[in-house]
């Protein structure tokens, strides 16, 4: 059956570039809709300065072969002497708490209703819409475990697992588009599907407590450990 199978032509005019259309133009109408929705971060002070000193600390260690030696320690010593170095100041942990701070379970919320709801009810409508369809066949072949992923919607146990249906057909565009979203949009955009989903699932180490006390003390052991080698010597 499977080698024998041949598609009506109509199929690709009605049902295959259709759903291509359909899902390009969510994409670019989700990018805009999230843009329109997006609400400015607010940074708090105390984390602006924290990245700025780790920022300084990182410069320091990876151009110091650049200055003088007693320039280096005289900077190191700044950031590392042990009562109020840069580095060793006590610091309270920046906390975001979606109890404390509303503005985070709002954008979530923003980012469900602009992706997760429109993938869902999309493809539900295309799973309605072109029901029962064989929409194109992958160049190479597969093992039977792909029907699942590639047959939604078909119930045909003989039908090889290289033909995809109408429904998979779609969540392929849905992960397939970012090149083209990427061209279009910019590398920066908010129809990557893929990276919206990823966002979303970590979003919730987002909200976790942000200790500066780890990447404080990562920066002060690289400066201690750092053997000082002035290349402009002479």
């Amino acid at each position: 059956m499977s080698n024998d199978l041949i598609v009506d032509s109509q199929i690709r005019g009605w049902v295959f570039l259709p759903i291509v259309m359909i899902t390009f133009l969510i994409g670019i109408l989700r990018h805009y809709v999230s843009i329109l929705l997006t609400s400015q971060k607010k940074i708090e002070k105390q984390q602006l300065q924290d990245s700025q000193l780790i920022l300084r600390a990182r410069i320091l260690r990876e151009n110091a072969k650049f200055i003088p030696k007693n320039s280096f320690l005289m900077r190191r010593h700044a950031f590392n002497k042990e009562e109020d170095g840069y580095l060793t100041q006590k610091r309270p942990p920046v906390s975001q708490n979606m109890m404390t701070d509303p503005s985070l379970m709002t954008d979530m919320l923003k980012g469900n209703l602009t992706n997760v709801l429109p993938m869902i009810i999309i493809g539900g409508w295309i799973n309605w819409m072109f029901s029962g369809f064989i929409t194109t066949k992958v160049p190479f072949p597969l093992t039977l475990r792909f029907k699942s992923m590639l047959q939604r919607g078909i119930e045909l146990s003989h039908l090889d697992a290289s033909w995809v249906s109408s429904a998979s057909w779609y969540f392929l565009n849905v992960f397939g588009l970012r090149s083209i979203y990427a061209l279009v949009l910019g590398e920066n955009n908010a129809a990557d599907q893929s990276r919206q989903i990823q966002d979303q699932m970590s979003g919730a180490a987002m909200t976790m407590p942000n200790d500066p006390k780890v990447p404080f003390k990562a920066e002060w052991e690289a400066l201690e450990i750092i053997d000082h080698h002035w290349i402009l010597e002479g």
